[in-house]
């Protein structure tokens, strides 16, 4: 056994070769012990997401002597020769990788390499992915793994890598479990952080990468609800940063104008009054940053909402989780939120604020049928929201859903996302059509595209869920949900959909709906129009389109901004789909350096044209190039 270095001292030990064998001398106390070096690492999904675990780990270690820690992030979309090689250049004595449902592959592959590479290599495992590996397989299987951390990581690691770095004994640390002596050693596992101000801030202390224009934050951890599905069911208490720890942070990331702020806290409003105070504080001193909330809506009380009225556009995002609308669901997965109140909240959030809001449902939970699904999607797209994310439900490893799977018969897929596959209320068919279903609610209404069409579905199918199951159907019988399309590949797919499935009675105002979609959210060029627009305008129309561009371009003048244009003619009405006498259309396109194209729309009935004269026949318009 080594002996063991004070770590108060930090006294250097080298090795000595005598004929009698190796011992250990220690040098003068003046030599410091040379500090271990640890890089702290994972692989995003994508790019613009910056770690937030990982500079939390370093500010808490580097402040308690771990030794040196440095910070590397990578995607999954690397390739894994590159991150290998990266890592390896680190010359790390120890490497500990963050480890979530979306990387744990990709990094228990670049495990096994750094194995092959040197099988001394310590290796560290944290994160939600290996925090609940029910038995010793992971072990046997990635021979390279030299410890996991279970939980919140701040502590356990600090602990890890102090005895690592004075040369302890090697001994159980409390959520820790560690190879060692061919067998593995579990720690006891012990309460999280109680006090979270005891972590310095990333902040101001430089480690978090503000650069990518996205950053994540937290001001607490823990959720007071116990969501069945969710992980943070596992956590009794919710725990809060001071609000002077709060304020310091936020401040610092105001000041310096990050573009997207993403708090990660599960519930932030769990406290109204302290939600309310942080709401006028960043209200007071935001400059130009984009800030996402998720928020329990039921917890919005007068006085919040009355604020919140005043929040300028663009600058809030709540995102709020319906999860179901069934009553007898929710129950089963202990979603204690009243629903009548949530949606109050939600309408009043909606007519009342400029707040973009996010609602969040959940398919394959326990007593949903399809049916009861598409009566969902319908309730909470009457409500009107920006955005519908539907997602099928996950069994989490540790999450009690998935403890009581056999007992409810959910079947999953047993690798990462874990995602549910049937149930005893909805078959795999079932859950892949709400699937199909919400991808074309994120390529067009989640995205501001199509939402005219998408109303007019609900016109001709009588709800917007059966009109979507119908496109769905329609796209799945094309093979068109399989790959990425571009935005004229949608549209255009979106128009064949018209033709072939929309009774013949409605296809005019149903396409004439989809091309203002279309001419809204994107310039179209008049030689390259599709071929489901009406562009063969009258010279009088003609002459209207001119007088309109000419006004346009003089308004603009002299301010750098490139004036576009398109046009065409339709017969239905702007209010209530009734067909009424032609209209012409005008859509401008305005852009500017490094700035957001401005469309605009301008309709006239044609009727009301003076008659063209002789003297006004010119040559056709063009636009500026």
């Amino acid at each position: 056994m080594l002996p063991q270095i004070d770590s108060d001292q930090h006294d250097l030990f080298y090795i000595v070769h005598e004929i009698s064998g190796i011992y250990f001398k220690p040098l003068p106390q003046s030599v410091k012990l040379p500090a271990m070096r640890t890089l702290l690492t994972t692989l995003h999904s994508k790019y613009i997401h910056p770690s937030l675990a990982l500079p939390y780990l370093a500010s808490f270690c580097s402040a308690k002597k771990c030794g040196e820690l440095s910070i590397t992030e990578f995607t999954t979309h690397e390739p894994r020769e590159n991150i290998i090689a990266e890592i390896m250049r680190h010359q790390a004595d120890v490497i500990a990788f963050s480890v979530y449902i979306w990387n744990r592959t990709a990094t228990l592959d670049v495990i096994d390499a750094l194995f092959a590479i040197n099988p001394q290599q310590r290796i560290v495992l944290g994160g939600p992915e290996v925090s609940f590996e029910q038995d010793d397989q992971i072990w046997q299987d990635h021979p390279g793994i030299t410890a996991i951390i279970r939980g919140e990581g701040e502590q356990p690691l600090h602990d890890l890598l102090q005895q690592w770095q004075t040369q302890q004994e090697i001994g159980p640390i409390n959520r820790v479990s560690q190879r060692h002596n061919k067998q593995i050693l579990h720690g006891n596992d012990s309460a999280p952080l109680a006090d979270l101000d005891t972590i310095p801030s990333p902040f101001t202390n430089g480690l978090m990468d503000c650069s990518r224009g996205f950053v994540y934050y937290e001001t607490s951890r823990g959720c007071p609800y116990r969501c069945a599905f969710c992980m943070s069911a596992l956590d009794d208490q919710v725990r809060s940063f001071s609000q002077e720890r709060i304020e310091r942070d936020l401040l610092w990331l105001l000041n310096n104008e990050v573009a997207k702020i993403k708090l990660v806290d599960r519930t932030f409003n769990y406290n109204p009054k302290r939600a309310l105070k942080l709401f006028k504080f960043i209200l007071k001193h935001n400059r130009s940053s984009h800030i996402h909330f998720e928020i329990g809506a039921h917890l919005l009380n007068e006085e919040t909402l009355a604020f919140l009225e005043q929040v300028p556009e663009d600058m809030f995002q709540f995102e709020v989780g319906v999860q179901s609308v069934l009553p007898a669901t929710l129950e089963r997965i202990q979603r204690n939120a009243p629903l009548e109140l949530l949606e109050t909240n939600v309408r009043f959030l909606l007519n009342r604020t400029k707040i973009h809001l996010h609602l969040d449902l959940i398919a394959g939970l326990p007593g949903e049928t399809f049916a009861q699904m598409l009566s969902g999607i319908d309730h909470v797209m009457n409500m009107n929201p920006q955005h519908l994310q539907i997602e099928t439900v996950k069994l989490l490893p540790g999450a009690p859903l998935r403890l009581q799977a056999d007992e409810l018969g959910l079947k999953f897929d047993p690798n990462p996302p874990y995602r549910t596959l049937r149930t005893p209320d909805m078959d795999f068919t079932d859950l892949e059509r709400v699937r199909g279903i919400s991808r074309l609610l994120d390529i067009t209404w989640n995205s501001n595209r199509g939402k005219r069409f998408i109303v007019q579905l609900k016109q001709h199918y009588g709800t917007m869920a059966k009109g979507l199951a119908a496109l769905e159907n329609f796209w799945q019988q094309q093979g068109l949900l399989r790959f990425p399309l571009s935005q004229k590949e949608i549209y255009e797919n979106l128009a064949l959909f018209i033709q072939y499935a929309i009774p013949a009675q409605f296809q005019e105002m149903t396409t004439e709906a989809l091309c203002r979609d279309y001419a809204l959210s994107e310039r179209i060029i008049p030689t390259k129009a599709p071929s489901f627009f009406n562009v063969d305008l009258t010279e009088t129309e003609q002459l209207w389109v001119k007088q309109n561009v000419t006004e346009k371009r003089e308004e603009i003048k002299g301010q750098g901004i490139k004036l576009q244009f398109f046009a065409a003619w339709f017969h239905c009405s702007t209010n209530n789909n009734l067909p009424q006498s032609r209209r012409v259309h005008l859509f401008l396109y305005l852009t500017a350096t490094a700035k957001k194209m401005c469309t605009s729309e301008r309709i006239i009935n044609s009727a009301e044209l003076p008659s063209l004269n002789a003297a006004d026949k010119r040559k056709p318009l063009q636009s500026d190039q």
